[in-house]
């Protein structure tokens, strides 16, 4: 059992999957910190600095060992620089390499390097589960393409969809969050090596000393590229200026686009909570999962609920993160340390939560027909009105009096079911009119009649918009959730 006078973090414990928990772990941060140093050594060596073989070997072979932990908490006590911990703690098992480490270098060529190769993988992750939950979505979208099902506009009745259809529009959201995650990963550059001001000073000073040349100054960007190079990162997609960090604004704008990916899953889970509330649709609901403590009846919506209040936490976050970026003073301020401790891994985890709740849930969606079309036919009748009218007038009726008769009796009708709670009663009103003799108004009420081409809409969409995804993302849909709780 943990440490219970310890907090730790529900993020971990009941929502974040173990793939996103790793992208932020200490393991990953530190190892990076390990190869960007490599990296650099290598490319500065590469270069003409006088770094050994040796030395290299033993950085190398530090990569894949286990960092110690309380070394490096020991040293931060002390130095009070998270680090030059690592520095000291990476050259006690290299320790012929210890003087070259982090040569020329200031904090934040390993702190925002890392930070950077984190943003990208934690983005992919999220693709890809935005990928699922859109396959998932669309299989129950082509299953229920041509379900009549009650429209809302205001969250009043309205033009009849399909339960298909209305599931696009769910799938449109996430397509939309989609290529803003996928913009985010293609645009988002490497810091590189640009020093402590971001003038690159000190790598200028190792190349060239007090009187550096023009291949001095060409050293130090073939460095920049090098270190890029050796990161994985396409040296192209590198930040040509920076301060000491890499603009906080860059932050603001990932974040911003977590952000539309939870909206895009809270409006899901929103309208998942509204119908299930109407008995139409309904979550899965485990055999023995408990909806109240008290009332044992109950079906509550509980991870439609969770995704809404996970992904009200993401959404939250983007202020925080845009006040950091415009805040920051100058070449840097260290007021924004503290705060991306919380703002970067924290959002990525609950997103992370979210996608996996709704892919729970978009995969084991329940529909109650007979609901459906229940409350379909309640207001259906209605809705009918005109098409009962033009039926009138093509047997010879006046429009004018048979407008009339359908406004009275629709009014009646509406009446007495919100006064009395009747059963809307306006199709025998009207077959009891001589006007309407030999109209089959059943007919005229069939509601596939009524829903446009919502079912080719639904065919379209999938075609054309999700099959690419499908490919595109191929190899991570067999992906299944495991939910903690």
């Amino acid at each position: 059992m943990q440490n219970d006078t310890t907090y730790v973090s529900p993020l971990a414990t009941r929502n974040a999957s173990p793939q996103m928990q790793e992208i932020w772990s200490p393991k990953r941060k530190f190892t990076t910190w390990r190869k960007l140093w490599l990296a650099l050594a290598e490319s500065e060596k590469e270069l003409g600095l006088d770094i050994t073989d040796q030395q290299i070997t033993e950085l190398k072979a530090a990569i894949d060992q286990p960092i110690d932990y309380d070394t490096a908490a020991s040293y931060e006590k002390k130095l009070r620089h998270d680090v030059m911990a690592h520095v000291h703690t990476l050259g006690e098992v290299a320790p012929n390499a210890k003087a070259i480490i982090h040569l020329g270098a200031t904090s934040q060529f390993v702190g925002c390097n890392a930070e950077l190769i984190q943003l990208r993988d934690a983005l992919k992750l999220i693709a890809n589960k935005i990928a699922i939950a859109l396959d998932k979505l669309a299989e129950f979208a082509a299953k229920y393409r041509d379900m009549p099902t009650l429209g809302f506009t205001h969250y009043q009745p309205a033009q009849p969809t399909t339960v298909g259809k209305r599931a696009t529009l769910w799938m449109q959201e996430l397509v939309i969050a989609l290529e803003e995650i996928e913009h985010r990963i293609d645009s988002l550059k490497f810091r590189g090596v640009k020093g402590t001001t971001g003038t690159q000073a000190s790598f200028l000073a190792l190349f060239g000393g007090e009187k550096p040349t023009q291949e001095a100054h060409d050293k130090v960007d073939q460095l920049d590229r090098l270190v890029t190079e050796k990161m994985g990162w396409d040296p192209e997609k590198r930040f040509a200026v920076t301060g000491q960090t890499y603009p906080r604004i860059v932050d603001a704008t990932v974040l911003a686009s977590l952000a539309t990916v939870a909206a895009a899953a809270q409006k899901f889970a929103t309208d998942m909570r509204l119908l299930a509330n109407r008995k139409e649709l309904e979550e899965p609901f485990e055999k023995n999962q408990i909806g109240s403590s008290a009332m044992a009846y109950k079906r509550n919506p509980m991870r439609s609920e969770r995704i809404c209040g996970l992904s009200r936490f993401v959404i939250g976050m983007t202020q925080t993160a845009y006040t950091t970026s415009a805040e920051q003073w100058f070449e840097r301020t260290l007021d924004d340390s503290s705060c991306r401790r919380l703002t970067l891994p924290e959002p990525f985890l609950a997103l992370d939560g979210t996608l996996d709740i709704l892919i729970n849930v978009a995969s084991g969606i329940v529909v109650y027909d007979k609901t459906v079309e229940a409350n379909l036919a309640a207001e259906l009748p209605f809705m009918a009105s005109e098409n009962i009218m033009m039926a009138a007038v093509q047997k010879g009726a006046d429009r004018q009096d048979v407008h009339e008769v359908i406004r009275e009796h629709s009014q009646a009708a509406a009446q007495k079911v919100k006064a009395e709670g009747a059963q809307n009663d306006l199709l025998e009103r009207l077959e009891n009119e001589d006007m309407f003799k030999g109209i089959d108004l059943n007919a005229v009420l069939d509601p596939s009649k009524f829903v446009g081409r919502a079912p080719q809409q639904v065919d379209q969409f999938i075609q054309n918009v999700i099959t690419p995804i499908r490919t595109r993302f191929s190899e991570a849909l067999n992906y299944t959730p495991d939910l903690k709780v």
